[in-house]
């Protein structure tokens, strides 16, 4: 899942791609580039933020009723808030969020 929020700064203030000291993540066709806790690629003439992958997945801690953790209402899903963050399965890994 992608989300379409633009990101802090544009591409007047900073260019990503070879030497920009941020690490390359392909994602669904495209380039993401990590920016400090958050992943954004270039989308015409702005950066968009997209969701990154969380640092644990499902199979190392299922959230769910009785995880511990709160959950959130998100759109058409549930997020759980981990550690000062959200993040919400999908598929195989959860989403942060």
């Amino acid at each position: 899942m992608t989300t379409d929020v633009h990101a802090e700064h544009t591409l007047a203030e900073h260019t990503h791609g070879a030497g920009c000291g941020h690490e390359a993540v392909a994602h669904e066709g495209h380039t993401d580039y990590v920016h400090g806790t958050h992943h954004h690629a270039e989308h015409g003439d702005h950066y968009d933020e997209h969701e990154s992958v969380a640092e644990h997945g499902p199979d190392e801690h299922a959230h769910g009723e009785s995880c511990g953790h709160e959950a959130v209402a998100h759109d058409d899903h549930i997020d759980y808030v981990h550690d000062g963050h959200k993040h919400a399965a999908h598929g195989s890994h959860y989403d942060e969020h």
